[in-house]
């Protein structure tokens, strides 16, 4: 890999408080829809995305957003890229393997209250519908 060629930076939105080193493995509840145990472990390459999963997510802890290296093979998130966003433009992908945390984003802008709203309308809507946000 030359120069020009880093290695893309991931993130992990949660309200999980983790630290440096810990790693965010599958079998947890999912931190969307019914909160089954989740088999993939969901990260992204951008702050867009990441800003939403931390602030979707379940629970009351505080948002966050950390940097993750993946410890395995990833690929593309088929919830977005397979029907929401063909092409992947979001850079969400998903694993079985862990997530080494390397760091926390502390300076992360989150959405406007009316952007959360809508966004939390229509998840609702898909669950009234009986559609899981997080498929296998």
């Amino acid at each position: 890999m030359n120069i020009s060629e880093e290695a893309p930076v991931y993130y992990h939105g949660t309200k999980a408080d983790l630290t440096t080193g810990d790693l965010i493995e599958v079998g947890f509840s999912s931190n969307y829809g019914t909160g089954r145990k989740a088999k993939y472990i969901y990260l992204t390459a951008t702050l867009e995305a990441a800003t939403w999963g931390a602030e979707l997510a379940q629970g009351e802890g505080k948002e966050r957003i950390y940097k993750v290296e993946p410890t395995g093979s990833i690929e593309d998130d088929p919830n977005l890229t397979d029907k929401k966003f063909p092409g992947n433009p979001t850079k969400s992908y998903r694993s079985q393997h862990p997530l080494r945390v390397i760091g926390e984003v502390t300076d992360w802008k989150g959405h406007s209250p009316e952007q959360l709203a809508h966004m939390k309308k229509h998840l609702e809507e898909l669950k009234r519908q009986g559609i899981e946000a997080i498929e296998d």
